[in-house]
């Protein structure tokens, strides 16, 4: 479960304990970095200390939105990946019209626990900069969408060690469910379209993207 500010890192965190197989992240969305200082970045540490906590995030750079300055949203970032890369955690990277300075960003300061690039809809040549970096590639719904062309030819070249597939509930719910809230029961219909474009059964990416998930979040197996 993927938080967006310290509130939801807490509550990330203690749902995760209610359940077998539940994990948490914890971090400030570039959208509610307002206030992002030294005391946010030490809340965030004490709380990446619990046991469920996976990866660091969402953070990253949102210059479609732009609801808090760019500087700002930069810094929070970078001081994301340092602390991910302190604690040896992956983090989660949310990017929109930035490709190119989160890619920046990430050469100086990713860790070597790499991440996941959060809903990605870069253009395929983009994926492996990414990859190289260390970085893992996720597809969301946006893949079943009719206009998602590239997004599709992302989806197919993305190497099949670096593929995920992920709701962004409670948004970008896939064809057909579009307009509902997302949840995870929505999964299948992008994992159908992607491992369509990839020429793979559903049940041959569910096995790889499972897979790729647990080593990158070193979670073990629901029992």
């Amino acid at each position: 479960m993927v938080a967006t500010d310290l509130p939801t890192s807490a509550r990330a965190i203690a749902m995760s304990h209610d359940v077998d197989g539940w994990y948490a992240t914890v971090g400030v969305h570039p959208h509610d970095c307002d206030g992002f200082d030294m005391s946010t970045v030490a809340a965030l540490r004490e709380l990446a200390g619990n046991s469920c906590v996976r990866a660091i995030g969402e953070s990253g750079l949102d210059f479609y939105r732009d609801h808090q300055p760019p500087a700002l949203q930069e810094r929070a970032f970078r001081a994301h990946c340092r602390l991910a890369a302190d604690l040896d955690l992956p983090i989660v990277v949310h990017q929109r019209d930035s490709l190119d300075v989160v890619e920046r960003v990430l050469r100086e300061e990713l860790g070597a626990a790499g991440g996941v690039m959060h809903s990605f809809t870069g253009p395929p040549a983009s994926v492996p900069r990414f990859v190289a970096l260390g970085m893992h590639i996720s597809i969301s719904g946006i893949v079943t969408f009719k206009r998602a062309d590239e997004v599709r030819a992302t989806a197919a070249a993305v190497p099949e060690d670096r593929l995920l597939i992920e709701t962004d509930a409670p948004y970008l719910a896939p064809t057909p469910m579009r307009g509902r809230r997302n949840e995870p029961a929505y999964l299948v219909h992008t994992a159908a379209v992607v491992a369509s474009v990839r020429n793979v059964s559903v049940s041959s990416l569910r096995a790889t993207t499972t897979r790729n998930a647990r080593e990158l979040f070193r979670c073990a197996p629901t029992p």
